[in-house]
């Protein structure tokens, strides 16, 4: 890859400004100065170093932010925050998206990558990939309706949800509440508040704690993130 192409990639600026820094003698490559944008780097072992200082050379990153209420899952909008007005602008690379939706009022575990093939596969509905949330509900919550939830949900409309699992953590009968946690392996629009709706119940508030083997940093405030260990990501990559 040119050296060039890759740095504005990775948001060191423009074509035009990293042609500046080259003129500067800003940027090195193995320990010499270069002169040309044009110059081919090797990923797996050249050093790149901008004002003397060592950079990765990353082509892929791997985000997990703990998404807060009131921002949406979009790249961007022109009128309100999205989840990538949350991140940095050193990690703000090329293509870098989040991996399916958070609906804009719930919150948890998003993951922001620009490799386009795990995103697929993680969202591709032959994958099955699981994903848990806990929530809080109106209504009581009781054996039956997690038998419903287990046989799968139709909607009037012919709208079908696959099979979930459904499971009660608390109930307040004075509040007329339920907090339950609930799995599912697909992601259609507001699937899960559509869910309850269908047995006469609303979802006030949703989390989603887990997507496939990645679960989410609980030291992560809200609106905060970090980038995936080596770890995390060789498991989502092969375990799915």
């Amino acid at each position: 890859m040119r050296i060039d192409k890759y740095l504005s990639n990775a948001n060191f600026g423009s074509r035009s400004e990293i042609k500046k820094m080259i003129k500067q003698n800003m940027i090195e490559l193995n320990g010499k100065i270069i002169k040309n944008g044009k110059e081919q780097i090797d990923l797996t072992k050249d050093i790149v170093k901008v004002n003397g200082k060592k950079i990765s050379l990353e082509t892929k990153r791997y985000l997990m932010l703990n998404k807060p209420q009131g921002v949406i899952s979009a790249t961007k909008d022109s009128s309100q925050p999205t989840v990538i007005d949350l991140i940095s602008s050193k990690d703000k690379i090329k293509d870098l998206a989040p991996v399916g939706r958070l609906d804009k009022d719930t919150t948890g575990l998003l993951l922001l990558t620009n490799d386009g093939k795990l995103a697929h596969e993680l969202l591709a509905p032959k994958k099955h990939v699981i994903k848990t949330y806990h929530a809080l509900v109106s209504g009581i919550v009781d054996d039956s309706l997690i038998e419903r939830f287990k046989n799968g949900i139709t909607l009037k409309d012919g709208t079908n949800f696959k099979p979930a699992k459904l499971k009660i953590l608390s109930i307040n009968k004075e509040n007329n509440t339920s907090k339950v946690s609930i799995s599912i392996s697909e992601g259609k629009y507001h699937q899960i508040k559509r869910m309850f709706k269908a047995n006469q119940m609303t979802v006030l508030t949703l989390h989603r704690l887990s997507m496939g083997s990645l679960f989410l940093d609980n030291s992560l405030q809200p609106g905060a993130y970090r980038r995936l260990s080596s770890q995390e990501i060789n498991i989502l990559k092969n375990k799915k």
